[in-house]
């Protein structure tokens, strides 16, 4: 003991009690705090936040859940940014507006995090983008396809390209693929992405010498389609565009069957998920999507590693969904430690200048408002699965 009093590592021996007391009482206060939940563990060992705010109940459940998947697969390959390991906090938005807004404020405020990954669906990233552009946090979207997402925006992000873009592109396919000269639109007026997508087809497909004979609307959440099938049908289209969500466009597939409609079916990524076949069943077979990935794109190293951890851990195919969740995952990293810093703008700055990342889904190069630049891949249903049909570049 005589030894402590001559000090300890240049401490002089009047002072030492005093630093040892000093010492433990900012342990046991650093203890307390953790158990009052003041003093998160990612704090005290030096996380980095990402925040995830995804719909994992509620209508959009299916394609929140799936993001949050491939982010996870990403994450588990990367789980350290600027050499420190990364936690990933999840809100629900419960497919809501509101909810998607709030969750946006909890990650900023309540969890301090570094960036965010989210929404899924347009109208609900809508929701939340303003709320970090004001913050100044970046804020990256894996699918939600509305131009007005990112326009304007200083830090708002999309790793899925715009639905004028995925709008035009279906146009062509149904004109000079399909070659259909008369579309019957069945649109889901309750969803911007929906609406959004369905005017810029239109748009387009009247510019190529097409015509829109028919115009029919539904609600999310809607079972009966019988009315706006007899008014299409009325109409002898050569397609039906129904640039709509999973469910709907499930049901819409099997009453079209139950009532003996037979006209081809174009949407939209918005249904291109597993449930959308499950729901429907045989009746989905034959119809097309603009999608927004296929697995057989998955061609870089980085891909092909994802695609192997991802079907190892989850026992299935990937999918588009998933494979986006990744790639934001994966460009926001690139982007941190580019920037060298956890300083918003800096992380901003590298996320703009993105230029040829070897992604998931395939090169990722920034264009003008922060949307990637990419081609579209059209699918089919064929005997109960998605089925690669081409790519289509702007």
């Amino acid at each position: 003991m005589t030894s402590l009093f001559r000090g300890y590592r240049g401490i002089p021996p009047h002072l030492f009690f005093g630093v040892y007391e000093l010492r433990k009482i900012l342990y046991l206060l650093s203890i307390w705090l953790l158990g009052w939940g003041l003093l998160s563990p990612a704090a005290a060992a030096g996380e980095i936040k990402i925040g995830l705010y995804l719909p994992m109940t509620g209508p959009a459940a299916a394609m929140g859940q799936m993001v949050y998947e491939g982010i996870q697969i990403a994450h588990k390959m990367q789980p350290q940014i600027l050499g420190q390991p990364v936690e990933l906090v999840l809100v629900d938005t419960r497919s809501d507006r509101i909810e998607a807004a709030n969750a946006v404020s909890r990650l900023i405020e309540k969890d301090k995090v570094a960036a965010i990954i989210g929404e899924v669906i347009s109208s609900d990233t809508l929701a939340g983008v303003p709320i970090a552009e004001r913050a100044g946090i970046p804020n990256i979207t894996p699918t939600a396809t509305n131009p007005l997402v990112t326009q304007g925006r200083k830090y708002a992000f999309r790793v899925a390209y715009v639905d004028n873009l995925q709008g035009k592109v279906a146009a062509r396919f149904a004109y000079e693929h399909l070659k259909a000269r008369r579309v019957a639109l069945l649109i889901d007026q309750a969803q911007d992405y929906c609406v959004g997508l369905a005017n810029f087809f239109a748009r387009e497909f009247k510019r190529l010498g097409g015509q829109v004979v028919s115009t029919s609307y539904m609600q999310t959440g809607d079972q009966d389609f019988s009315a706006q099938i007899s008014a299409l049908k009325g109409s002898k289209p050569d397609l039906i565009y129904a640039p709509n969500y999973y469910a709907e466009d499930a049901l819409l597939a099997k009453q079209l069957q139950d009532l003996g409609v037979k006209i081809p079916v174009l949407t939209g990524d918005g249904a291109q998920v597993p449930e959308f076949i499950g729901i429907g069943g045989p009746a989905v077979n034959g119809w097309y999507f603009t999608a927004l990935f296929h697995r057989q794109g998955a061609t870089s190293e980085l891909g092909r590693k994802f695609v192997e951890l991802f079907e190892k851990t989850y026992k299935k195919e990937l999918d588009a969904f998933a494979a986006l969740g990744g790639d934001s995952y994966f460009l926001l990293a690139a982007a941190t430690n580019k920037a060298g810093s956890l300083d918003h703008s800096k992380i901003n700055q590298a996320l703009a200048a993105t230029k040829d990342f070897s992604g998931v889904t395939g090169k990722i190069t920034m264009g003008p408002d922060h949307n990637p630049i990419k081609g579209v891949t059209v699918i089919k249903v064929e005997q109960g699965k998605f089925v690669y049909q081409t790519t289509i570049n702007p």
